[in-house]
């Protein structure tokens, strides 16, 4: 119905930027929230980053705020990520996620899911 498909990962140094991009696919609709979350080894899935439909409500972690900023282009179904200052704690799978509605800091109000991107930050 709708893919996700997470782009922009890498491996790069401590205090190096990355963009990662969210790219939806098949039928899509106005009106769907999505979030940034991430998983490092051995850790449990956490919340980054959410944006409304229009873009005008952002949330972020306390992790990132300051460092990071999601954006979108819903001309071209397209999420961003900018992640500058990155550490060493950054490194994990980076996921999009969607959802129809509001945007949220929970997982499990998101019912679309990319399969994710690594990324992984030397010291």
């Amino acid at each position: 119905q709708v893919q996700l498909v997470e782009s922009g990962g890498g491996l790069v140094q401590a205090g190096d930027s990355l963009r990662l991009s969210c790219a939806a696919s098949g039928r899509t609709s106005s009106g769907y929230a999505v979030a940034w979350f991430r998983q490092a080894t051995g850790k449990e899935r956490e919340f980054v980053a959410a944006i409304s439909w229009t873009g005008g409500s952002t949330y972020y972690a306390d992790s990132v705020k300051g460092r990071f900023t999601i954006s979108r282009d819903n001309a071209k179904n397209t999420v961003f990520l900018q992640m500058n200052s990155l550490k060493p704690e950054d490194t994990a799978v980076y996921y999009c996620a969607a959802r129809y509605g509001v945007a949220a800091t929970r997982s499990n109000v998101y019912n679309y899911w990319g399969q994710g991107t690594q990324v992984t930050v030397s010291s």
